[in-house]
């Protein structure tokens, strides 16, 4: 099991939200490029990075000005050399591209997953399995879109399975109730999805603590491969390497 330190990028600095929202903001560093260098040398071997701007409907691809966050981006890129998925605001295959030559392993594709899955199919047909990912983030097992503002009808499974149908294997799932609150992950909603949609999962949302860390790794559902954690990281309620340590133990 991995574990994926969060740099979120609000107005390019590192930041956190509670649940989602904007307005309860709490920046943790103005320099995410060594916040990123910080948790490399704590051990990450994997980041997860988010253009909030984006979710909430900055462009992210080229323009006549790069977007702070997509420029703090690049420079986390050059900063370390540890694999970086990336998403947030990617709304079409041209954008796919542009994070993808920016250095991104893989791409997080959201709302754009759930209001045009063409995009999925084609950014798969293209570059990947291994480089396109499908983020689904829910409320009570149904949907949020357009950086959690926007609630849908949709149960996130069912949503999965399309996306397996379209050629993902692997997704981020995001219980929004839980996210920054850290009273650990929803188990059985995150291993239901992984059991019930066939494909590797990601969790995120409510880790808070080691015991939180040693509850996901001891289920039994194989489909969780990993987990993100910001607010317990950043905190200082959850320590890196014995994240990483207890991740590595029970693999």
């Amino acid at each position: 099991m991995i574990v994926f330190p969060a740099i979120d990028l609000r107005n390019g600095a590192c930041v956190r939200l509670r649940q989602g929202d904007p307005s309860a903001e709490t920046v943790f560093s103005q320099e995410p490029s060594a916040m990123a260098r910080h948790w490399v040398d704590e051990g990450a071997e994997w980041l997860h990075v988010v253009n909030l701007d984006g979710a909430l409907g900055q462009v992210v691809g080229e323009a006549a000005e790069v977007p702070v966050n997509v420029q703090a981006f690049s420079d986390i890129r050059r900063a370390v050399d540890v694999p970086v998925q990336f998403g947030g605001g990617i709304r079409s295959l041209d954008d796919v591209r542009y994070i993808l030559d920016l250095g991104a392993t893989r791409v997080i594709l959201g709302t754009v997953a759930v209001r045009e899955p063409d995009v999925v199919k084609d950014a798969v047909l293209e570059f990947g399995a291994d480089r396109v990912v499908a983020g689904l983030d829910a409320r009570g097992g149904m949907v949020a879109t357009h950086g959690w503002q926007e609630q849908t009808d949709l149960a996130a499974v069912e949503v999965a399975r399309r996306m397996q149908d379209l050629g993902v294997e692997l997704i981020v799932y995001t219980d929004i109730a839980r996210d920054a609150m850290l009273t650990g992950v929803n188990l059985q909603e995150t291993a239901d999805l992984a059991r019930e949609s066939g494909l590797s999962v990601i969790a995120s949302g409510g880790i808070g603590s080691l015991a939180d860390v040693q509850a996901l790794v001891n289920l039994t559902e194989p489909g969780i491969i990993g987990f993100i954690s910001g607010q317990a990281l950043y905190t200082g309620a959850l320590k890196l390497p014995e994240a990483i340590a207890a991740c590595k133990a029970g693999s």
